[in-house]
């Protein structure tokens, strides 16, 4: 075989792998999304919790990107502290070493032909007959399952006729080492997968291009490589984005630092490991050997730190969080898990509603309308940060469930918007009314301040019934104060300019106030629902 067609068949043969990591991962993070929230919201309370749940899913999935992305989406919706998420990721640093075995143990072993290219056959009917189901994401995962192993026989039969015709960094000097780690590092910078310049190292080893100790090198700067994709990924991230992206690159490069000291004691030891666990004496088998007893090792090493870490990194990334106008939930990392980015889209919709919220009662409490602009800014950010989330969400591959969940939070962030303009609105209509009516003026500002406060989405759960019933008092009161502002004006006690401009000025408030108790109606979570059958009813002031 030509150097050009043995080239050919490297480059295709990494190509495939990519592909079927790619459609693996992305069919099973489709089908089982909502399973991957369960497992990591219900097993991580203690760290060794989290430790399994980060190695167990990571191993499930095939991804260390999936479970990262999860993790992530858990902290920005306060469901996950930041402690445990720092074990679920350094447990997807230890799951991920089983695409290793797989290569080691099944891929270099078996005939493609016996197993890939049916995988892929039916995997793809699977696909076609499943098309926006559980079914169908199946089937890509199965598709992609095949696809990885041919690409995997691609490479090896790539790397047999390169054997004797290219040479890889050897030796075992300081230099060498440091030739072979950022071989292992580029490689996966270029091609953003630590899974497939794994895999090109078991091969290389196992066609003889590596010596053991340069292909553990290469693992090593592989895993060291994953860190840029983490720091890349966090570019205009959330605060606690980049804590976790933070804590994966102190991990993996305190782990790689440490291996790298012990490199020569390692290898040999790893050749005894083997033997003691009865492995196959190749150099595929001991390579995946040494890459999971290396991040192991990473564990262990972390296991005393990872306290004074965690207090470490809630000191850091503070400036941004701290401008209430800068969303601090909308982290891209979450748009590949459409569950995960309505969670995040939720926790901005109600920050964007307490500011919406405060601004109406700002001006219910008499705020001179230049006061008003910072909160009016910040409602306007995070409404068009919101828009442009949204835009980016993969919403043609939503479920039924999950698109009607996402025509919800829109309805809810819509209601907020038009909070905040009836307020302005109001606040640019504000003339003093008459003596004669100060006393029904007064009554109906209070009770729509009331009703404002119960619908402050951070202000906890509230009963439905409570809501429901200070609407109704503050629409009663705003009837009261209508009939009085008409009577004076018909008397000719109050000039009929100013009483349109007090009417005017109301009927914000109180559109303002019904449009706070819609967005609270059918917010997630939002209000405890009457018990069936004890419903009180629609309220007649509050339309749905």
């Amino acid at each position: 075989m030509s150097l050009w067609g043995m080239l050919s068949g490297l480059v295709g043969g990494l190509g495939m792998f990519l592909l079927g990591m790619t459609m693996m991962t992305d069919g099973l993070r489709l089908a089982a999304g909502p399973a991957l929230e369960r497992i990591l919201a219900g097993a991580t309370r203690t760290r060794l919790h989290a430790l399994g749940s980060g190695v167990l899913v990571t191993s499930l999935v095939q991804s260390s990107s999936a479970v990262t992305v999860a993790t992530i989406g858990f902290v920005n919706a306060g469901l996950l502290p930041l402690g445990a998420a720092l074990w679920v990721l350094f447990g997807a640093n230890v799951g991920t070493t089983m695409t290793g075995w797989i290569v080691a143990l099944v891929g270099l072993k078996f005939k493609v032909e016996a197993l890939a290219l049916p995988l892929v056959g039916v995997g793809v009917v699977m696909r076609l007959t499943g098309e926006g189901q559980r079914r169908g994401a199946l089937g890509s995962a199965l598709s992609g399952f095949g696809l990885l192993f041919i690409g995997i026989s691609m490479l090896q039969q790539a790397f047999t006729g390169l054997a004797g015709q290219v040479t890889l960094p050897q030796g075992e000097g300081a230099l060498a080492v440091a030739a072979q780690v950022g071989v292992g590092a580029m490689m996966t910078v270029l091609m953003q997968s630590s899974s497939a310049s794994m895999a090109i190292a078991l091969t290389a080893a196992q066609e003889g291009l590596l010596t053991p100790q340069g292909a553990a090198a290469v693992v090593i700067g592989s895993n060291v490589g994953t860190t840029v994709t983490a720091v890349l990924a966090t570019l205009g991230a959330t605060a606690n984005a980049r804590r976790a992206a933070a804590a994966h690159v102190l991990f993996n490069g305190i782990t790689g630092a440490v291996a790298l000291v012990l490199l020569p004691w390692l290898v040999p030891g790893i050749a005894v490991a083997r033997e003691a666990l009865d492995l196959p004496p190749d150099p595929a088998a001991k390579l995946a050997l040494f890459h999971t007893i290396f991040n192991l090792m990473g564990v262990l090493l972390m296991w005393p730190l990872a306290g004074a870490l965690a207090r470490w990194l809630q000191s850091r990334f503070r400036v941004r969080e701290e401008d209430e106008a800068q969303p601090q939930h909308l982290d891209d990392n979450v748009l590949a898990v459409p569950s995960l980015a309505l969670d995040a889209l939720e926790m901005e919709v109600a920050r964007m509603g307490h500011a919406a919220v405060r601004l109406a009662r700002s001006v219910l409490h008499g705020t001179p309308l230049r006061e008003l602009e910072r909160d009016q800014y910040v409602v306007a950010q995070l409404d068009a940060a919101a828009d442009a989330f949204v835009e980016r969400m993969n919403r043609a591959a939503m479920a039924q469930g999950t698109s009607e969940r996402l025509a919800q939070v829109l309805r809810v962030q819509r209601y907020y918007q038009t909070t905040a303009q009836r307020a302005l609105d109001a606040a640019r209509l504000a003339p003093m009314p008459g003596e004669p009516v100060r006393t029904q003026h007064t009554a109906f500002m209070e009770k729509a301040d009331a009703v404002l406060a119960l619908c402050d989405p951070l202000a906890g759960h509230v009963s439905l019934a409570e809501v429901l019933a200070c609407a109704d008092a503050m629409e009663a009161s705003y009837q009261s104060v209508k009939a009085a502002l008409l009577a004076i004006g018909a008397q000719g006690q109050f000039r009929l300019v100013s009483m349109e401009d007090s009417l005017g000025h109301l009927s914000a408030l109180r559109h303002a106030a019904q449009q706070a108790v819609k967005a609270r109606k059918h917010q997630r979570n939002g209000v405890e629902q009457e018990v069936a059958g004890e419903s009180a009813g629609p309220s007649p002031t509050v339309l749905a």
